[in-house]
């Protein structure tokens, strides 16, 4: 009797292996190819070897979406095996995600590559935006749909384009990818190729896209060029506004080109005649012509002599008289003025002009009224340590020094006989156009030495001004009034009036205090000057200096040893006998 052999239970499971095709597991999580059985209503039937065939919506198979899927029975498909058998004994196949395999593939290759890939943006979400790369979902940021911010993406979405995968994580299933990368390598290309056709010197039309302060950008069809502000014209042009506007068509220059950076520099003036050409001797030096101030500085004016030329006015050619001040006060803006040529370059395209030239030079004018040794009047207008100065006619001041303004006194002691607004009478000693300086004197109008003997009662020592007193004449003066600045006096009882300044009331500082006097005092004092309205002004502190001077002269050349005391003494002592 024969043995049978009973299966065991590892045979069991090869038999049922081989009737479900073999290595089941081998099938899932992979793209196999499948034939279509049958289709029923919206599903394709597909058998794939297996021992169950599987079901796929008709959908899956769409070319797009909304779109109805030509599939019939015998046609060959590649489908996605996501489980061999489900609940109902049918294999679990998938079309949507074979494609995305199929396509993760494909982009794999194409990201290690560099190449671009087609997409479409088919809707939004937070930050960006979804593309579909056929049939791998991919992320679009924002700031990657355009070179510019986008406000609205609508034109864009549902329309196949090209796309740069930047980054791609298969098994955390992301991708990201940019529109903004494409646009830009097209338009360097773009530019480069518009680079290439251009040329140094060529004339080309483009269309103004934006102004700033320091120019303007300029569309030449692809590529911008600056036009620069000093560019636009050869005259002054504050801002380019001032000339063209954006949107504008203008013709232009090449003036520069390059090819690293990719940068143009444009020229409007470039197509304009150059009014420097030949300025030399269109505008000689010495030349006087009428010009309009266009820019007013600190340092000067700029005076446009025609539409292109501009020349400088510098602070110091701008007035022969007024020093130190800012050029907005001799001159305004849009004013015609006359200048003279003072220097011109072509090549720096500079020309320096004068103002004052223009006009004619106070000093000579003064020159030829006034020759020297004339007699002039005017008032003082400043004291300094080193002398006196005098307002004059044309707006200009002379220069009485300390040693011309009276005979025998000091520099310091003759500056204390004048304050400022005080009318004097000087005689010119000396006139210098080039340097703009006049001499004055004022004790050369009056007889040499004539404070060394000074005149007592009704003698002149110097121009009365119709007060019936002289300078330098000793006086005997009657106190009216009594003030902190000095006394009021007459001359006798009913004489003219005058005034002594404290400083004048005596030499040393305890005689300079009017409250030692009374009203109805009288004393002798010397006439000085005389004020704005011609009244006298008197000094008891230089009428002492005088006798000093005079008591000196008359006793100190004896032998006899007496002191600067006793000499003093037998000056006054003769001249209070006399």
């Amino acid at each position: 009797m024969a043995t049978v052999a009973f299966p065991t239970r590892d045979d069991f499971a090869a038999l049922l292996n081989d009737t479900l095709g073999g290595e089941n597991n081998g099938f899932e999580g992979r793209v196999v190819k499948g034939t279509v059985t049958a289709i029923e209503n919206d599903v394709a039937v597909i058998d794939v070897g297996l021992k169950s065939e599987g079901r796929v919506p008709l959908r899956e198979f769409a070319p797009a979406p909304g779109v109805k899927a030509e599939l019939k029975v015998g046609d060959e498909v590649e489908v996605y095996v996501d489980r061999v058998e489900n609940s109902h004994g049918e294999a679990m196949l998938s079309r949507d995600r074979a494609r995305r395999e199929a396509a993760w593939d494909k982009l794999e290759g194409e990201f290690a590559a560099g190449n671009r890939v087609d997409g479409v943006i088919f809707g939004r979400v937070k930050g960006g935006f979804t593309v579909d790369l056929n049939g791998a979902v991919a992320f679009l940021p924002g700031s990657q749909v355009d070179i510019r911010p986008v406000r609205d993406v609508t034109p864009l979405m549902d329309i196949p384009q090209p796309f740069q995968v930047l980054k791609m994580d298969r098994r955390r299933g992301n991708i990201v990818v940019s529109r903004r990368a494409v646009l830009e390598e097209t338009r360097a290309e773009q530019r480069t190729g518009l680079i290439q056709s251009l040329a140094e010197g060529q004339v080309v039309d483009g269309v103004v896209k934006n102004i700033t302060d320091y120019g303007a950008f300029v569309d030449l069809g692809g590529i911008d060029g600056l036009l620069h502000v000093t560019d636009i014209s050869y005259k002054r042009v504050n801002h380019p506004s001032e000339v063209i506007n954006i949107g504008d068509t203008v013709r232009v220059q090449i003036v520069r080109i390059n090819r690293d950076t990719q940068r143009i520099s444009l020229g409007m003036k470039q197509l304009e005649s150059d009014p420097w050409e030949g300025a030399g001797a269109k505008y000689p030096v010495g030349g006087k012509f009428t010009g309009r101030v266009t820019n007013i500085t600190e340092y000067g004016a700029f005076v446009e002599l025609e539409s292109g030329i501009e020349g400088l006015v510098h602070v110091s050619e701008m007035s022969w008289t007024k020093k130190n001040v800012h050029p907005g006060k001799i001159v305004s803006t849009s004013q015609e003025v006359e200048v003279v040529i003072l220097e011109v370059d072509e090549e720096k395209r500079r020309i320096s002009l004068g103002l004052k030239q223009a006009q004619s030079n106070p000093w000579d004018s003064f020159s030829e009224r006034h020759p020297i040794g004339s007699t002039v009047e005017g008032e003082v207008k400043n004291a300094t340590e080193f002398g006196l100065f005098i307002g004059l006619d044309g707006d200009i001041d002379g220069m009485v020094h300390m040693s011309d303004i009276a005979w025998g006194v000091t520099g310091e002691e003759a500056l204390a006989m004048h304050h400022k607004g005080e009318t004097i009478t000087a005689q010119v000693l000396d006139i210098d156009p080039e340097k703009e300086r006049i001499s004055l004197g004022i004790k050369q109008l009056e007889r040499a030495g004539a404070s060394t003997a000074p005149a007592t009662g009704g003698q002149s020592g110097g121009s009365s001004s119709g007060s019936g007193v002289n300078k330098n004449q000793i006086v005997t003066v009657t106190v009216l009034a009594i003030g902190d600045g000095g006394l009021d006096v007459q001359v006798g009882d009913d004489g003219v009036h005058g005034f002594i300044k404290r400083s004048d009331l005596g030499r040393d500082r305890d005689e300079q205090r009017p409250e030692r006097y009374q009203p109805g005092q009288k004393f002798d004092a010397m006439v000085t000057g005389f004020d704005r309205s011609k009244k006298p002004t008197f000094s008891i502190k230089a009428m002492q200096m005088a006798e000093e001077k005079q008591a000196v002269q008359q006793y100190g050349s004896s032998d006899s040893g007496a002191s600067l005391g006793d000499i003093l003494g037998a000056a006054l002592k003769a001249r209070d006998e006399g």
